[in-house]
């Protein structure tokens, strides 16, 4: 069954806020591949995504420190400069969102995202205030690319998956919501979104007229 699409879906961190933890880690390590080395090291992202699925910074940096003693300064630096890693806004994606919006579409987010820390974000951009809702991982303790949180937000939103057009960076995030149903953009920039966008949504709304 080939459903008309009626809610639009976007992921925050990189598609809206580009987050890079690199330039929090610069201020400590000159070389950007000894960057590299302590991220692999410590499995940071493994380690990061506990706290996208609801544990608290506080108890995330004590499990990590007590495993790496050695890097604990290092460690505890990310929840002290966490807000270093949101380096700036996407504005070409803000704009289509805007424009997708005063269309008449009905705007999502589906962020895997630390609540604590998203709720220094949503007090600090506007454009967030354009989304109908907003799905964070750190709320529900779920995180993509689990089912569990794609078929939560079609309840939320009272959505079947094929109404549902989802953009996200990740293409892991991408083949989950696809293997359930959901229309699905892979982001890679601004530009290809908005074409990829104007191809999909074409018949059935006046977005890019």
């Amino acid at each position: 069954m080939q459903y008309q699409i009626t809610a639009i879906i976007f992921d925050l961190g990189n598609v809206l806020l580009k987050w890079d933890v690199y330039r929090l880690y610069k201020r400590f390590f000159p070389d950007p591949k000894a960057v590299d080395s302590f991220l692999q090291e410590v499995r940071f992202f493994e380690w990061n995504a506990q706290q996208d699925a609801g544990r608290s910074f506080k108890e995330g940096v004590a499990v990590l420190s007590a495993e790496f003693p050695q890097y604990a300064e290092l460690i505890q630096a990310y929840d002290t400069y966490w807000e270093d890693c949101v380096t700036e806004t996407i504005d070409g994606t803000i704009q289509i969102a805007r424009e997708l919006k005063n269309a008449g579409w009905p705007l999502y987010i589906l962020s895997n995202f630390s609540l604590e820390k998203f709720s220094l974000v949503h007090s600090r951009y506007d454009f967030l205030n354009i989304f109908d809702d907003l799905i964070i991982s750190g709320e529900h303790k779920l995180v993509k690319p689990d089912p569990s949180i794609y078929e939560y937000t079609l309840q939320r939103i009272n959505r079947e998956a094929g109404e549902c057009l989802f953009i996200d960076d990740s293409l892991p995030n991408i083949e989950a919501a696809r293997m359930l149903g959901f229309r699905t953009i892979h982001f890679r920039s601004p530009e290809q979104l908005d074409m990829d966008l104007k191809n999909i949504l074409h018949t059935q709304s006046v977005y890019g007229n």
